[in-house]
């Protein structure tokens, strides 16, 4: 079996027998007011992260990840901005060292651009990650408006995370699906989640 690495969240990285195979794309979804950005925090307290941001500056999330409540670690932040979206990202994704993670977040900003750039940009990605031995997760953004290129992202993930959030009563309910895991099972039940001071199982029980 490939090597797994580690989520950071224990819970998950159970269900996935130890966590996802080295070398693999995750598409993390998510609705834009959710709390999915603690997934991507406390990926980086697992090993050396470079966090390529799409809409924030480099300030607002090493501010944001050092702020958190959950496990972090001290991710490179890099933002990624300018006309030229596609190539900025592939020059920093190109110098990603052995055994790292990469956060694109949100990548939502890349699937706006040209379909055949796009999906070789993917294409370079998934041979440099397989080649490194690294871990990348693009975080998609559910929102009212989904990115054009979604689907692309989604056929191209080894992995895909679903993340919903809703309210329920006085609630507020997070229940995350595994439908995709190449190189491995796909997780077959719901995870509830409780998103707070870190990821974790939601033990409360449903009242009838």
């Amino acid at each position: 079996m490939a090597e797994r690495l580690r989520t950071g969240i224990d819970v998950l990285d159970r269900k996935l027998d130890g966590g996802i195979p080295a070398g693999s794309i995750v598409s993390l979804q998510a609705a834009p007011a959710s709390q999915a950005e603690l997934f991507l925090y406390e990926l980086t307290a697992t090993r050396g992260t470079l966090y390529l941001s799409l809409d924030r500056s480099e300030d607002a999330v090493a501010a944001s990840v050092r702020g958190s409540t959950t496990r972090t670690g001290e991710p490179t932040v890099r933002h990624v901005n300018g006309d030229a979206p596609l190539d900025n990202a592939t020059k920093l994704v190109s110098a990603l060292p052995d055994a790292s993670n990469l956060i694109i977040d949100p990548v939502d900003v890349l699937e706006q651009q040209e379909a055949p750039r796009y999906r070789n940009f993917l294409n370079e990605l998934q041979n440099h990650i397989y080649n490194t031995g690294s871990l990348a997760v693009l975080h998609g953004l559910n929102g009212r408006e989904v990115a054009p290129l979604r689907d692309t992202t989604l056929h191209m993930s080894d992995v895909v995370f679903d993340l919903e959030t809703e309210v329920n009563g006085d609630r507020i309910e997070n229940r995350l699906t595994v439908p995709k895991f190449r190189g491995g099972v796909a997780v077959p039940e719901v995870i509830k989640l409780e998103l707070g001071e870190g990821v974790a199982i939601d033990t409360s029980r449903d009242i009838a």
